[in-house]
């Protein structure tokens, strides 16, 4: 009973570190069991480093090649690869896609991109795309006379307000019978072009896409040629915006 008297940790006092003395004030905190266990266990790890290196250079082939000697070169003091890594001639899209998709799926939603393209382009006819090409009227007159006193809004019986339109562009006769002549812009036509706006960013959007996906496919089309065992020559390298070319010997099939 008293041993186990002895050994109850209510009755045990706390154990403390000595602090640095004053007279050693000046080198700093005292370095504890804990302090030194890591700083040894960090230099015997960098000798058993040093140790492996050491013998892994005595051990090494003087007549070893391997492709990284001459895929690199010493840039400052920094070894540097010269020879792109797959992974940096994707984008992170495209990475996510060839990673977790095949080449089935892709061309799938590629050609599902490309029927909305065309149904959105029949739907809105590109009329007033800006980066469409502009078509030229010539208008023919008599005299000289003429084509100094020509007002285009008076010949082609409009307002001037409708003249820089190429679609919907209506006489004044119609504007008079449909009572709009006071509000040619009136709010409904207002909320129309924005709708139209908006329907040509989801088409701009779309193709970009199908471009995207269409990058994708070739990518994934030219790892699988890849696998074949023909002699083959690298006639384009791969960027993030084209797949990479190559020149496959002929061969002949029976």
């Amino acid at each position: 009973m008293s041993s186990f008297r002895k050994a109850l940790k209510s009755r045990q006092r706390n154990h403390h570190e000595r602090s640095q003395p004053i007279a050693r004030e000046r080198l700093g905190l005292l370095e504890k069991k804990k302090d030194y266990k890591l700083r040894a266990d960090d230099y015997n790890k960098k000798q058993k480093t040093l140790l492996a290196l050491r013998k892994k250079a005595l051990d090494k082939n003087p007549d070893e090649f391997y492709f990284k000697m001459i895929n690199s070169q010493l840039k400052d003091g920094v070894h540097t690869c010269t020879k792109e890594k797959w992974y940096e001639l994707v984008t992170d899209e495209q990475k996510k896609l060839m990673t977790t998709q095949d080449i089935r799926y892709v061309e799938m939603k590629r050609v599902s991109e490309a029927n909305k393209i065309e149904q959105l382009k029949g739907s809105l006819h590109l009329l007033d795309v800006s980066s469409k090409e502009k078509n030229s009227h010539t208008f023919f007159v008599d005299t000289k006379k003429e084509v100094q006193s020509f007002d285009l809004t008076k010949h082609l019986n409009t307002v001037p307000q409708l003249v820089d339109r190429v679609y919907n562009r209506p006489t004044v006769a119609t504007l008079q019978d449909k009572s709009i002549l006071g509000n040619v812009e009136p709010q409904s036509q207002i909320t129309l072009s924005r709708k139209r706006k908006l329907q040509y960013k989801i088409l701009a959007q779309r193709i970009q896409r199908e471009k995207d996906l269409l990058v994708v496919s070739q990518k994934l089309q030219t790892r699988k040629d890849l696998m074949d065992k023909r002699q083959k020559i690298k006639v384009k390298k791969e960027t993030k915006k084209a797949a990479a070319i190559y020149k496959f010997q002929t061969r002949r099939k029976r």
